[in-house]
């Protein structure tokens, strides 16, 4: 996909949401609570990555982590 395309299927999905926004106000209950439940839905999933990458990048300060080590298995000794 190119990016041209790619831009105008991100602008489309943009003016959709706009939309159905303004369009709000006037929906049924129905209807604002199915779109409260995706938007929460969305942003729970933003988060939790947000926080997942933030998690992970942070426990990299250069060092090895000493739990991820390898051990080497010695023969027995007789």
């Amino acid at each position: 996909m190119s990016s041209e395309r790619f831009l105008k299927e991100v602008q489309a999905i943009g003016e959709k949401f706009l939309l159905k926004i303004q369009r709000l106000p006037k929906a049924d209950p129905v209807e604002i609570v199915s779109f409260s439940v995706v938007l929460l839905f969305i942003v729970t999933v933003l988060v939790l990555t947000i926080i997942g990458c933030s998690c992970c990048c942070c426990s990299c300060d250069g060092r090895p982590d000493p739990r991820h080590r390898k051990s080497q298995v010695r023969p027995a000794a007789r």
